[in-house]
């Protein structure tokens, strides 16, 4: 049994785990506000369970020494995307970042394991500030498409009740359900335009929505009490009717009344 301190071992992982998904989660914010769309859906991570490590260690023969060049996978990040297309794409912005670099990648999506797992894999070096100096840790980076991680995550939890035995019945079916995840994937790839489009519709009208009401309120504030009202009132008319077209004139209205506003309260300033 290795005897070291797992708890401060396992540190610089947490940190690196840490970091990278607030890095990968403004990557995608970033991305939506400059183009309106993020090829990143959302990001998860973790740090491999003790238990898992040396389980790994022993199937690959790493010895307890070498655990930080030999398992790669200790500190993990998985990457969601909608779209098989937009894999590669986040693949692509990865190997141009500056703060990590990448070692070598695995492709499973254009050569998809036996039992039928998809992936996008890449091992990459990160540098972690610790409190005594620079650490450089590996971490897996997983991408994949919402489909292919649900199959993946049932597909791993099968084989931790089996131990990776799993009998053979169980591997056909879930060589099937892989067969049906990837083809649901090219499904959702050939409507992409017309869900992107519905999408970005949907956010634009929030958007409108929100801008609206937070105008009223604004308004309000400028003791513009009766058109706060007046607004309000045929708000909540066009929003019964679902009336985006009335809602985004009334915004326009609102904004301005807004700055009518702000003019009047400059001057009566001066």
């Amino acid at each position: 049994m290795d005897g070291r301190d797992w708890g401060t071992f396992l540190l610089p992982y947490d940190q690196a785990v840490e970091e990278l998904k607030v890095k990968f989660k403004t990557m995608r914010a970033e991305l939506k506000k400059r183009e309106e769309y993020a090829p990143i859906e959302f990001v998860t991570g973790r740090v491999k369970k003790i238990s898992s490590i040396l389980d790994k260690a022993k199937r690959l023969q790493v010895p307890s020494d070498q655990l930080e060049t030999g398992i790669e996978d200790i500190a993990g990040i998985r990457i969601m995307c909608q779209f098989v297309e937009d894999i590669r794409r986040v693949a692509e912005y990865i190997r141009r970042r500056k703060d990590l670099t990448v070692l070598y990648e695995k492709d499973y999506i254009t050569n998809y394991k036996d039992s039928g797992y998809r992936s996008f894999h890449m091992i990459v070096e990160y540098p972690v500030q610790t409190a005594l100096g620079l650490k450089i840790v590996l971490a897996e980076i997983q991408i994949r498409t919402l489909a292919m991680n649900f199959w993946a995550t049932i597909e791993h939890s099968l084989s931790y009740k089996y131990r990776e035995s799993l009998p053979d019945n169980m591997r056909t079916r879930l060589k099937k359900a892989a067969e049906a995840a990837f083809v649901l994937d090219n499904e959702m790839s050939s409507m992409r335009l017309e869900i992107l489009e519905a999408q970005k519709k949907f956010e634009d009208e929030a958007n409108i929505v929100s801008k609206v009401l937070t105008g009223m309120h604004r308004l309000y504030f400028y003791h513009k009490i009766s058109e706060t009202i007046d607004a309000q009132r045929r708000f909540n008319e066009l929003w019964e009717r679902h009336d985006m077209e009335g809602i985004k004139l009334l915004h326009d209205e609102v904004k301005e009344l807004l700055a009518a506003s702000t003019k009047e309260d400059d001057g009566d300033e001066h």
